[in-house]
């Protein structure tokens, strides 16, 4: 082919030429979708645009086609109903002129996440897409188990603005919601840095040294002012560590034994893994047990504070830089410098107000079952007991996840 030439590209149809929807309903089989476009190959159709969906073993095809020369339109329609019959479908043929009408700008992917989702949740999220000027364009289940999972994309509205408008109303309606951009920066490469307390595992652990140190009341009431924002972080790990002074060093192995991850977490972080993404955590809790997580959980990244140990003591203070609010926003910036990934590419997961930095620094913040300050703040807020859950909101199936594991059970569901 001489430079001067182009290959032959299929034309989009003008607007005013004609062409027809043809649209097949009925109980699905194989071979439909092929018997549909064999038949229609005998008038010399193009195929302007196809889609299908089954429900419940319910067929709808639609075959938006360019319409065949006048002679030959009622036999086309005569041929199309008499092959439908013939396998018990109906068939419906609608005239028309041109493609689809295209897309308004701003597409955004808006996942709701229901334990159950009721018919009237769902109203209220459409409503108030179309409220905020936004059109569905097509709605696709992403899981029914542990939670039902849905997945709109929306054309017609910013996603920023649609973040917005639908935040109130989930928190309203008892869902949680999910709204992202779209584009193939959602399928690329991400980094994702989990909180450890109460996110990655079920537990404090500073709470769990404190029981072993008989102060555990004390320790939690101060941790808990924490995790609400009421008290510096600093000075509050500062003073209950400060009571584990004396504590045996053998209690690191008893803590370890005792922590107990969330359950999803590892379905999230192994399909997570499989899927090429790299995963790390930040705490405001000990290298003594984050070291063993990373190892354990195969995670790319891990830091925290380090309890100091001498002679075999806890001396009850920490060494090394602190990990708290900013660290953590600084050491989501460094994970994502070393990987190589954009800090646009990015997921934050957490639940205290120590992460709130974490969370708005990333391009995705996800507030787990978090305390009201930190759902109110976040980008979206997964108020679920599953740390997989996280999978559906970057648009992962069930069965994508079930498909990674060839047959493997998570243990934690």
């Amino acid at each position: 082919m001489s430079a001067s030439q182009t290959p032959d590209v299929p034309a989009v149809p003008a607007a005013d030429v004609p062409t027809l929807l043809v649209k097949i309903f009925g109980k699905d089989r194989p071979g439909i979708t092929a018997g549909l476009f064999d038949t229609l190959a005998a008038f010399s159709v193009d195929v302007v645009d196809i889609e299908q969906v089954v429900s419940r073993g319910r067929l709808v095809l639609c075959a938006l086609v360019t319409e065949p020369t006048v002679a030959s339109q009622g036999e086309l329609r005569a041929t199309v109903h008499s092959w439908a019959e013939s396998l018990k479908l109906q068939a419906e043929i609608i005239s028309g002129t041109g493609d689809n009408r295209p897309r308004g700008e701003g597409r955004s992917h808006v996942t709701v996440l229901g334990h159950p989702l009721t018919a009237e949740q769902t109203a209220a999220i459409a409503a108030r897409i179309a409220g905020s000027g936004g059109n569905i364009d097509r709605i696709f289940r992403l899981a029914k188990y542990p939670v039902t999972a849905v997945e709109f994309a929306v054309s017609g509205c910013a996603t920023e603005a649609l973040r917005t408008a639908l935040a109130p109303e989930a928190h309203t309606i008892g869902v949680d919601v999910a709204v992202v951009s779209a584009g193939l920066h959602r399928r690329a490469q991400r980094l994702v840095v989990m909180d450890v307390d109460s996110t990655l595992i079920q537990d404090e652990v500073i709470e769990l040294f404190a029981a072993h140190a008989g102060c555990e009341e004390k320790v939690a009431e101060v941790t808990a002012a924490a995790m609400r924002g009421e008290l510096d972080f600093e000075q509050s790990l500062h003073a209950r560590v400060a009571l584990l002074e004396g504590l045996d060093a053998s209690v690191v192995d008893k803590v370890r034994a005792e922590v107990r991850l969330t359950p999803g977490a590892r379905t999230l972080i192994r399909t997570l893994k499989r899927l090429g993404y790299q995963v790390g955590v930040v705490s405001g809790g000990f290298t003594q047990v984050t070291d063993d997580l990373k190892e354990r959980l195969g995670l790319d990244f891990a830091q925290a504070n380090t309890l100091e140990i001498v002679d075999g003591k806890l001396t009850g203070r920490v060494t090394g830089e602190i990990v708290d609010r900013a660290g953590k926003a600084r050491l989501l910036r460094r994970f994502a410098a070393e990987a190589g990934v954009p800090l646009a590419q990015t997921v934050a997961i957490g639940d205290g107000a120590n992460d709130l930095d974490m969370l708005n620094a990333a391009g995705l913040g996800v507030a787990f079952n978090a305390k009201p300050v930190v759902r109110e703040a976040a980008h979206t807020a997964v108020n679920v007991p599953f740390l997989d859950t996280v999978l559906y909101l970057l648009g992962i199936t069930r069965e994508e996840v079930e498909a990674a594991d060839d047959g493997a059970k998570d243990p934690l569901h």
